[in-house]
């Protein structure tokens, strides 16, 4: 997995390339835990996403906990349909933003 962060203001993204994992998803845990004190906007981009586990998803709805906590938005983007078939069979797909 290689992940990009870009932060404009108190917006940050992560672009995602690759799988989102057990053996991946605690370095984009540590990640994210560490920047997103203070931000109002969090965004995903999914575009290079290959593949997400549950342990994947575990990240991501702690993403969105912590932004709902600090009255933050998260908005996930760019998803490729088989990652979106996961959104939709989970339920995710009416908890998260997704454009």
């Amino acid at each position: 997995m290689k992940v990009d962060r870009k932060v404009n203001g108190q917006e940050i993204t992560y672009t995602i390339e690759g799988r989102l994992d057990t053996n991946t998803s605690p370095e984009l845990d540590g990640e994210i835990g560490t920047s997103l004190a203070g931000m109002s906007s969090l965004v995903f981009d999914f575009s290079k996403l290959e593949y997400v586990s549950s342990a994947g998803l575990r990240v991501l709805l702690k993403a969105f906990k912590t932004m709902s906590a600090q009255k933050g938005a998260m908005v996930i983007r760019n998803v490729p349909g088989g990652i979106m078939e996961v959104f939709t069979v989970t339920g995710l797909n009416e908890v998260f933003t997704i454009e």
